[in-house]
């Protein structure tokens, strides 16, 4: 399968280029083009094995090695229900038109022995956490299930996205915590407001076909008001980290490191431009960074001074 199109999203580079064309249109349904979308489901479970205190140091990493590989796998398996659902839709915009359902290359057929063979390597992840997760991990199916349907009933499919990858930080706390708290729920809610916000960036790039083909999304709800709608999520999103921190006890250090993803948030909701795809994708993906950065100031929280 060859993609030339300058507007496509997929990929064909790297270990990808390399792959048999059969081999090759599994790895670009799963997404393995572009590995951000994996780093953004992974770091909220990842912020959600750091915040509670009293973990130990090696349960922590265990925790967040089984979450990186769940976060690979459970990614791709949304986005086999998601091209499943929206094929029709995509082979009507220049940027999704190659995907392999849509182009053709893979049959339904296909995807659905894909997604079967994704959803049991994510169960064997899944059983090697507490119970409370086994729970938590099952009833996110049904978000996974219903997000591609938000952009077809309501203008805020991206908020929907938001509680859907941010599922992770609830699954990560009860998994290294055992239980479930108000520190977690303000974690989550910190996690969706920040997802909201850089998925409307990613969606800027879409705007005119989605207007064309009738599909809704908050991007084009709040394009004549992007900074402030942008700027309104993260610091929303730097409120509720430290209601998240303080209700869980962290320590000092944590709000020095907060500073960093303080600074970087506020530079990217300066510089939105929905006229500008270039940049909207770049700072997309720049939020691997400001994640990372929520990270450190996290273990920062878990040093006693």
């Amino acid at each position: 399968m060859s993609v030339s199109s300058s507007h496509t999203d997929i990929r064909i580079t790297g270990w990808i280029a390399h792959l048999p064309p059969a081999l090759q249109a599994y790895a670009l349904l799963a997404r393995l083009d572009r590995p951000i979308g994996t780093w953004l489901l992974w770091l909220p479970g990842m912020w959600g094995i750091l915040l509670p205190q009293g973990v130990a140091t090696s349960e922590r990493i265990r925790l967040i090695v089984l979450f990186g590989i769940g976060s690979l796998v459970m990614r791709a398996a949304g986005c086999v229900v998601n091209d499943m659902w929206d094929r029709d839709i995509d082979r009507q915009v220049a940027r999704t038109a190659g995907r392999p359902l849509a182009s053709g290359a893979l049959s339904m057929k296909r995807a659905t022995l894909f997604l079967v063979l994704l959803l049991l390597a994510g169960l064997a992840v899944l059983v090697q956490l507490n119970s409370l997760s086994w729970i938590l991990g099952v009833s996110s199916l049904l978000l996974v299930a219903l997000y591609p349907l938000a952009k077809r009933f309501t203008w805020w499919p991206q908020l929907v996205m938001g509680f859907t990858f941010g599922f992770g930080a609830p699954m990560g706390y009860a998994a290294a915590a055992g239980h479930l708290s108000w520190a977690q729920a303000a974690l989550y809610a910190a996690t969706i407001v920040w997802q909201l916000g850089f998925d409307t960036i990613y969606g800027f790039q879409d705007m005119e076909d989605d207007a064309r083909i009738g599909v809704k999304s908050t991007s084009r709800l709040m394009v004549g008001r992007a900074r402030g709608f942008i700027g309104t999520c993260y610091g929303l999103m730097l409120v509720l980290l430290a209601v998240a921190a303080v209700l869980a006890g962290a320590g000092p250090l944590f709000w020095v490191a907060l500073v960093l993803p303080a600074i970087l948030l506020w530079q990217q909701a300066r510089k939105v431009d929905p006229t500008s795809p270039a940049l909207c994708l770049a700072q997309f993906r720049a939020n691997r960074e400001i994640g990372l950065a929520v990270a450190l100031a996290l273990v920062a929280g878990l040093i006693a001074v």
